[in-house]
């Protein structure tokens, strides 16, 4: 991977509701990225995008709308696998000489009706077995697994509590998170239930936005500077076939290929950021990685989360940034790229030259069948 280099990304400030189309919102985003990084628009040979809500559009229609002719595309509605998946693709196209500029797009923009619809037919078997049992969301499924994690690790909700409050001192500091305002541990214990044991600010609020990266050939980029190269990047999807405890994910298959692929170990990153549509799942996902043990989850959440002794969703993340449907699959990259590149301001961290994200998703019957991770490296 020494051809393909990212030169930025962007993320459009997410809104709560909006009167605007998806191909609107990735319209605004493609526009702001090839704005923000002066490109020549007719260089772009390459163009990816992640959506639920663009259909029956797809990427050649999006590709259409934004005049671009293209020797590379790739549609992906993966939910939070998406982002890395599509950046995969395109790190593998630019090293094989199939395009030389490649842009990824992912942003949902919901009604009330579209995103019932979603979650009622995500799959045939959500809308076979799940749906008819009056589950409507995946609140219900993940709740069962926060409880088998509390009693399999000896925690309380106000553990899975510390994770929220850091993470909404991060978006303080981020303009463009929807929730912006301090949370305290004590306002966070007496939320509004949604499912014992998960509580509203549990559950990442549904939001319209998007995002945009740019990949491009060495070859391609004037200025290096504040770029990142993709070190590692790796995934395992269905790896335990829907019969384990869903305490696991498949990053615990791929984790010491990818820090073996990058040269690195855990403690030599920066910055990491977990795909957190739920508290628990952020924590399986640091253990399956190695970030923290299972012996040590509670102290970490005590001590080293909340006394942000480790950098994890500086952005706030999407509990409190908001997930865009399939952006929410971009989101964390999107922060680690621009962390790693010196442009997030305020909640700019001191040392960003190394960065882990992780993306997980797609839920079957019980929990998310896929996972992925990508390790990024800053150019100075």
């Amino acid at each position: 991977m020494n051809k393909a280099l990212i030169q930025g990304a962007i993320e459009v400030p997410y809104r709560r509701k909006t009167e605007e189309t998806t191909i609107k919102w990735l319209g605004h985003a493609f526009e702001q990225l090839t704005s923000q990084l002066e490109v020549d628009v007719n260089r772009i040979d390459g163009l990816g995008v992640a959506s639920f809500s663009l259909k029956p559009d797809r990427c050649v229609d999006m590709a259409w709308q934004l005049g671009l002719k293209l020797s590379w595309w790739m549609d992906d509605s993966n939910g939070g696998v998406s982002g890395i998946n599509l950046l995969q693709h395109a790190i593998a196209a630019i090293e094989t000489g199939q395009a030389r500029n490649i842009v990824l797009l992912a942003g949902d923009a919901f009604h009330a009706s579209d995103f019932k619809d979603l979650v009622a037919n995500y799959n045939q078997t959500t809308r076979q077995y799940l749906t008819p049992l009056g589950i409507a969301n995946p609140n219900s499924l993940f709740a069962l697994i926060t409880q088998k994690h509390m009693a399999e690790h000896g925690l309380e909700r106000s553990d899975y509590g510390q994770l929220v409050v850091a993470q909404r001192k991060h978006a303080t500091k981020n303009p463009n998170a929807v929730y912006r305002n301090p949370m305290k541990i004590q306002e966070y214990l007496e939320a509004s239930p949604v499912s014992d044991p998960l509580v509203v600010f549990d559950c990442v609020p549904v939001v319209a936005g998007a995002n945009a990266i740019l990949i491009s050939h060495v070859d391609e980029v004037r200025n290096r500077s504040g770029c990142v190269r993709v070190k590692a990047i790796k995934g395992m999807h269905n790896f335990d076939n829907q019969i384990g405890s869903g305490l696991s994910t498949g990053l615990s298959q791929i984790a010491d290929g990818l820090f073996a692929d990058a040269k690195l170990k855990p403690s030599d990153i920066h910055l990491i950021n977990v795909y957190d549509d739920y508290p628990v799942m952020s924590l399986v996902q640091l253990e399956d990685i190695g970030i923290v043990s299972s012996q040590n989850i509670r102290r970490f959440l005590r001590e080293d989360v909340i006394e942000n002794r480790i950098a994890i969703n500086t952005s706030g993340g999407q509990l409190s940034v908001g997930q865009a449907g399939a952006a929410g699959g971009m989101h964390g990259l999107v922060e680690a790229i621009q962390q790693l590149g010196g442009r997030c301001g305020e909640r700019q961290l001191k040392v960003a030259d190394t960065a882990l994200v992780t993306g997980y998703g797609m839920v079957q019957y019980r929990y998310g069948m896929s996972a992925n991770a990508v390790i990024l490296e800053g150019i100075k």
